[in-house]
């Protein structure tokens, strides 16, 4: 699966970008709003949602379980030091999709017995997208990610995410991984949508 994370240094809008990667067949996507308060996040969730849902697409919030419950939201995804993904299933319910990053297999260890639906992992290479970044893993480190999930037959889906271009999808399902998380490399690109349809082709399902 293809998840994109919106970017606020992006040229268009957050709405032009949903319509635009909707448009080139991404469907999940990921509100993420550097700088924004949740109220702000909120507001924009609320804008964005009638898009995900006329194309039965997925809107994970970035953050905050709060959102994700009042936008009606389809999950979140939650970073090491935001709130935990037990509370987050509590307060969500059963249903929703609950998505955490993890940059150690340690990290990933400390989730493997929650009820969690993927784990982001990253960053794969440098990013503008963040600051304060984990050491950034490469394709080495995420290849021994996905080793060491498989040996100790830990079963929860696996994306990477953090500075993925195109030409770094086919070597990261290599890799092993189950889906990637992509912001800049469409966000920037002249063609949002034509760059979508792009990394969608690459993936095994075409979504």
């Amino acid at each position: 699966m293809l998840q994109y994370i919106t970017n606020t240094a992006c040229p268009h809008s957050i709405e032009e970008q949903v319509k635009a990667v909707l448009e080139g067949g991404c469907r999940w996507i990921q509100l993420r709003m550097k700088g924004a308060s949740q109220e702000e996040v909120l507001e924009m969730a609320k804008k964005i949602k009638p898009l995900t849902d006329e194309k039965e697409a997925f809107l994970i919030i970035n953050d905050y379980w709060e959102v994700c419950r009042d936008a009606n939201a389809t999950g979140v995804h939650l970073g090491q030091t935001d709130t935990p993904p037990s509370k987050a299933r509590m307060e969500l319910g059963p249903l929703a999709v609950i998505g955490v990053t993890a940059n150690t297999f340690e990290q990933i260890e400390s989730v493997k017995s929650l009820d969690i639906d993927y784990i982001g992992m990253g960053p794969f290479a440098d990013t503008k997208t963040k600051e304060n970044l984990a050491p950034v893993l490469g394709l080495e480190g995420i290849t021994t990610l996905c080793d060491k999930m498989n040996a100790a037959e830990i079963n929860i889906a696996h994306v990477a995410v953090g500075g993925i271009k195109l030409e770094d999808v086919q070597p990261l399902l290599e890799a092993g991984v189950d889906g990637i998380a992509v912001s800049g490399a469409i966000a920037f690109a002249d063609d949002m949508a034509e760059a979508t349809r792009k990394f969608c082709a690459l993936l095994p399902t075409g979504d």
